[in-house]
C-alpha cells in the first residue's frame, strides 16, 4: 500500500461531515458513470441523501482522512435497512454487520487502500463477533472480483445484486 497509515485516520462521521460525505459519494458516483459502470447513479439525483444523513446521525458511518482531506467513507450497521431486507430477507439473528457505500476518492484507487479498509472493517466485525455482509451490482466484474479476493463468499443474487458474506471469527 502506498499510503502510510500514520497519515490516515478513521473516525465515526459527525453531522458536521454530512455534506462532505455526500459530496464524496456523488463524486465517486459521477466517476463510475463516466467510466461506464452502472452503479450508484441514483446517488447523483440525491437518491440516498436522507439515508446517508441518518446513518451519520446514528453513528454508523465512518470517514477516512489523509491529513484534513476526506478520502474514503463507508457505513457499517448491525441492523438491516429496508434495502437489506429486500436483498437478504429478514435477518432476526442480529449476527451480521451490513457494509454500505464503501467509497474511495478515485485519486486513491488502485493503491491497496480499499483492501486495507476491508481488513480494518473485518477486524471491527470480529470484535463484535458478527459476520460481514454486503451487496453489489452483479455486472460490476472488477468490484465482485475485489470482494472475492478479499475473502468474501458469494451467497446468491437478488434483484441483480450479488450477496457477499465474510464469516468472521472472533479473536481470543
Amino acid at each position: 500500500m502506498s499510503h502510510e497509515w500514520h497519515d490516515l485516520s478513521i473516525s465515526i462521521a459527525t453531522p458536521h461531515d454530512t455534506l462532505a460525505v455526500i459530496s464524496l459519494l456523488k463524486h465517486v458516483a459521477q466517476w463510475l458513470k463516466e467510466t461506464g459502470i452502472k452503479q450508484w447513479a441514483f446517488l447523483l439525483e440525491g437518491g440516498d441523501d436522507e439515508e446517508i444523513a441518518q446513518a451519520i446521525v446514528d453513528q454508523h458511518t465512518y470517514i477516512l482522512r489523509e491529513g484534513q482531506e476526506l478520502i474514503a467513507t463507508f457505513t457499517l450497521a448491525g441492523s438491516q435497512t429496508e434495502w437489506d431486507r429486500h436483498i437478504w430477507g429478514e435477518d432476526a439473528s442480529e449476527n451480521s454487520l451490513y457494509l454500505h457505500r464503501l467509497a474511495l476518492h478515485p485519486a486513491t484507487m488502485r493503491q491497496g487502500l480499499g483492501a486495507n479498509l476491508l481488513i480494518w472493517i473485518t477486524a471491527h466485525a470480529a470484535k463484535e463477533q458478527k459476520n460481514l455482509r454486503l451487496d453489489c451490482i452483479a455486472d460490476n466484474l472488477k468490484l465482485n472480483q475485489f470482494y472475492q479476493h478479499s475473502g468474501f463468499h458469494l451467497l446468491g443474487t437478488t434483484d441483480g445484486h450479488h450477496k457477499w458474506q465474510k464469516n468472521v471469527e472472533p479473536r481470543a
